[in-house]
């Protein structure tokens, strides 16, 4: 069981892992600002910028690239109590300092996305900014390098792929529950006390120290798809220190687990019908196919070239993942109709591409990350019997992906060892300035509808929505010179748009 990651990076992207070595560096601005944190505090340490080592799950990026490890404290109510390691990586700005604005912090999403490992690979679609901003990112606490969560073996993970998501009878309830208690004793073995320190606020807390440590009077930041969450937090608690943030693909902010959910479950079918209509089918008629495929499939999995079979749960999975991108749906195209032939590999690979299963049989915890994250954050809980009484309005919302979501709606944190913190984030910020919101009209992990509630959210005169008609998740670098131009202008000159203002 996995949940639909809110997150681009987690979705399409190659992924360079890098880690961090010592070493020195001639800037100075890698300190503290001056004006916050006594000699002792934490906002007064040095980073030891050094090159960046290869790791077990990948190698190191090459050119400028610089890591570094900013010392955090475990619980920000107690600075003075034990602290965690936080993975930084950076590139410094192409233009010199004469050019340099500051720097650029990102997060890609997931949550549980790794920062280390993706701003390599996501720096190509932004040159312009690099050449006046340090480029930043870090793997967030629980994430990868910065103390990252693994609640099971590449066993366990393959044993629980055999799950049935989308539980027919008794004995797959069952089963589908315990799955969902015995992950959660497997995080909380893991993670010890660091379970109850991962949540949205305390990352947020992270970045206001990162700035401080990176000396920046405001923090300017690119957040996408989860990132654009963390960035309403941290708008919420630090208004005063808002620089140029920009949010793409946003969550909506007033979701609470169900919304969330249903959220996904309308962007996924909207894309689903858009990627059928592209190919000529009547997108009614196009679902109900598909419907039918994932029907027999469950009542028959599909063998594959590898021996492996592609259960249903598979099936949607891979079905998912090229709806993220525009270009990847002919590779869908060429998987659904193997999959009608009887032959299940190509599904399956594009299904093991989102679970970071390698060939080797070895898998990535991006989505343990994720569910420790969201699972502290989200407080709404519902029961099976509660999810059961919602399954037909998430059928009706989307016949393909609906039921997925509903039950994992009640699998997801089922039996989680600690509590949950709140039904949904608050970003309100009076007095912040002005943030640029960016929705794409076709985003099926994020729907359009999240932007226009996160500007709602923030606060008259603090978001500022940019439209983009467009497909994937996430608008800028997707192939519109409307969306970057106008991103970039914000970013490097302080240029607001209009707000509503509409890329085509």
């Amino acid at each position: 069981m996995a949940r639909f990651p809110r997150g681009a990076a987690l979705a399409a992207a190659v992924l360079l892992l890098a880690g961090c070595s010592g070493g020195t560096d001639e800037r100075t601005d890698d300190g503290t600002d001056g004006k916050e944190g006594s000699a002792s505090s934490p906002a007064s340490q040095k980073l030891d910028w050094g090159s960046c080592e290869a790791t077990s799950e990948g190698p190191a990026p090459g050119g400028d690239w610089q890591c570094a490890t900013l010392e955090v404290p475990l619980d920000h109510t107690k600075p003075d109590g034990g602290t965690i390691g936080l993975a930084l990586i950076r590139s410094k700005a192409t233009g010199g300092d004469s050019e340099r604005l500051g720097s650029l912090l990102f997060n890609f999403g997931g949550p549980g996305g790794s920062g280390v490992s993706m701003l390599p690979s996501y720096a190509a679609l932004t040159d312009e900014l690099h050449k006046r901003y340090d480029l930043v990112s870090w793997d967030p606490r629980g994430v990868a390098d910065s103390e990252g969560v693994r609640c099971r073996s590449d066993k366990e993970i393959q044993a629980g792929e055999s799950v049935d998501a989308t539980p027919d009878d008794a004995s797959e309830e069952t089963a589908f529950f315990k799955d969902a208690t015995d992950f959660g004793a497997g995080c909380e073995k893991a993670a010890g006390k660091l379970l109850s320190h991962v949540s949205t606020t305390e990352t947020a807390r992270d970045m206001d120290l990162m700035r401080q440590v990176l000396g920046d009077d405001k923090l300017h930041y690119f957040g996408i798809s989860y990132g654009t969450e963390l960035g309403g937090v941290y708008a919420h608690l630090f208004p005063e220190n808002v620089g140029r943030l920009v949010l793409d693909a946003v969550v909506d902010p007033t979701a609470d687990t169900v919304g969330h959910a249903k959220n996904q479950a309308l962007g996924f079918q909207r894309a689903l019908d858009n990627y059928l209509t592209s190919t000529g089918q009547d997108p009614k008629e196009g679902t109900r196919k598909i419907e039918d495929l994932l029907e027999r499939i469950d009542a028959e999995p599909l063998a594959t070239t590898s021996g492996r079979e592609l259960t249903q749960t598979l099936a949607i999975t891979g079905i998912v993942l090229p709806l993220y991108s525009e270009q990847s749906w002919p590779t869908l195209t060429s998987a659904l109709d193997a999959a009608e032939d009887g032959d299940g590999t190509e599904l399956l690979a594009l299904a093991d591409g989102y679970n970071e299963r390698e060939p080797s049989g070895s898998y990535g915890t991006t989505t343990h990350s994720q569910r420790v994250i969201s699972c502290l954050d989200q407080k709404q809980r519902p029961t099976p019997e509660e999810t059961k009484k919602l399954l037909p309005e998430f059928r009706e919302i989307s016949p393909v992906f609906g039921e997925y979501l509903g039950w994992d709606t009640a699998g997801w944190c089922h039996d989680w060892p600690v509590s949950g913190l709140t039904d949904s984030p608050e970003v309100s910020a009076p007095g912040a300035e002005a943030v640029l919101v960016v929705g794409n009209t076709g985003d099926p992990a994020t729907p359009y509808e999240g932007a226009q509630k996160m500007a709602e959210e923030l606060g008259e005169g603090v978001g500022v929505v940019l439209t983009w008609k467009g497909e994937g998740h996430g608008a800028y670098g997707s192939g519109s010179s409307c969306v970057d131009s106008t991103v970039n202008a914000y970013l490097l000159d302080g240029s607001v748009p209009k707000d509503g203002k509409v890329c085509t």
